[in-house]
């Protein structure tokens, strides 16, 4: 076979277990095919040489070289550019080197069988990705899309049963088992195939069955959305106690000191009612919030507000900082509210695992914490800013009654007060 400088990829879509003439011909030209297991039957006696779908890495290798002499042909499930190897090959070879022929995907097959529009409706990949945060995204989606409905990739390891379980779970410990009974599921089983197979049920339905690793998962909500400010919550609207949360003025100024990114990890260190976490949640959905906190009752009114402003991406880790950061995910951001003594081990591990880029913002009440904090960032080569703010609010306190002379007459008198709210000092220090 001639040597081609720019042999092409030829990117094809299979759906089901059938190739048609067209495909057939395209391959039997190639120099070789890339395939997974599972197609190779398909090509087996089209071409001699055949190169593993998986692992990825080396078959980009290999792909690579043969590409030195001659065209070679990639089969991919559906629409490779769906959740597909197709954003792999065209960020490593370009679109000038691949002709890209789609089938119907999985999704559409699905969507098909169970007479379901997916224009209105959000995907989430789960190949290959860890369950941690799973649920909360998984139940932010059904919060966030305008009619409830969320379609998941699964794979072997996040199977449909074990996606269930975990979403009752989650439900059951910040008491929205309401929630769950409102949440149907649908199931494809090898889908275009001779035993294809379709369940449906609630989640407790689910989560007792076994599926086959090729399926399609389909989780819609039968509630009513309802969307509330995504930022703003009033002091009122968040469960708290004793007057012990970040005050709406402060809160305000605390997010925007943070810059909160669209996606990624943001720690909230001594949580307390989890106001500040809850609003960093229904700002970026796609954030993955750790709220920290160690005292009973603060852990109980957090719960309450995950599951009263439904921000499903927080997630409660109930314990006492430092040691307990050890086991979370590296952040992009995290606010400290409250130390309980321990704020230089604080400072030290969050300047630590802090990502490139990323800020670490600590509010202090006492004059003691806003002259240690900046100090403790800068041994860490964190670059430090430092503000301070104080709050008056005026309020009506209410109504004043006054007679009018030979008239029975009441005038209302609304007198404003004024309330002061303690000083407060923001100190954030970028990595």
């Amino acid at each position: 076979m001639k040597t081609d400088d720019m042999s092409m990829i030829e990117l094809i879509g299979v759906s089901g277990n059938v190739l048609d003439d067209g495909v057939r011909e395209t391959i039997a030209r190639c120099h070789a095919v890339v395939a997974s297991g599972r197609h190779v039957p398909l090509v087996e006696d089209l071409c001699e040489r055949i190169i593993p779908i998986a692992p990825v890495q080396t078959m980009l290798e290999r792909l690579a070289g043969e590409l030195a002499l001659g065209p070679v042909t990639v089969l991919a499930s559906g629409d490779p550019l769906f959740f597909g190897i197709g954003r792999t090959l065209l960020g490593r070879f370009g679109p000038d080197r691949l002709h890209i022929r789609p089938a119907l995907s999985a999704m559409q097959l699905a969507c098909a069988r169970f007479k379901t529009p997916w224009d209105d409706m959000a995907f989430l990949s789960l190949h290959g990705r860890e369950m941690d945060t799973l649920a909360g995204r998984v139940l932010v989606c059904l919060r966030h899309t305008a009619h409830g409905k969320v379609m998941l990739f699964t794979d072997q390891h996040n199977s449909p049963d074990r996606i269930a379980a975990l979403l009752l779970q989650t439900l059951e410990e910040y008491g929205a088992m309401e929630l769950a009974r409102t949440i149907r599921v649908q199931v494809g089983e090898n889908l275009g195939l001779k035993d294809e197979r379709l369940v449906e049920g609630d989640l407790a339905r689910i989560a007792g069955l076994t599926f086959a690793p090729l399926n399609m998962m389909l989780i819609s909500r039968e509630s009513e959305a309802v969307f509330g400010p995504v930022l703003g919550l009033n002091e009122e609207e968040l469960v708290h106690s004793r007057g012990l949360i970040t005050k709406n003025e402060v809160r305000a100024v605390t997010l925007h000191t943070l810059r909160l990114p669209p996606s990624g990890v943001f720690w909230d260190v001594g949580g307390g009612s989890g106001s500040v976490s809850i609003e960093a949640a229904r700002m970026c959905p796609a954030l993955a919030v750790f709220c920290v906190e160690a005292k009973g009752e603060q852990q109980e009114n957090i719960r309450a507000n995950i599951r009263g402003h439904q921000a499903w991406n927080v997630r409660l880790v109930s314990g006492l900082a430092p040691a307990i950061l050890s086991g979370l995910p590296d952040p992009e951001r995290i606010f400290v509210g409250g130390s309980r003594g321990r704020l230089k081990e604080i400072i030290d591990i969050c300047a630590r695992r802090l990502k490139p880029g990323g800020r670490l913002v600590v509010n202090a009440v006492l004059a003691r914490t806003a002259e240690q904090a900046p100090k403790y960032m800068l041994r860490h080569g964190l670059s430090v800013q430092v503000t301070r703010i104080g709050v008056s609010r005026w309020q009506e306190t209410g109504e004043e009654q006054e007679c009018v002379e030979d008239r029975q007459c009441v005038v209302d008198r609304r007198q404003p007060r004024q309330t002061t709210i303690n000083p407060i000092t923001i100190i954030c220090g970028t990595k």
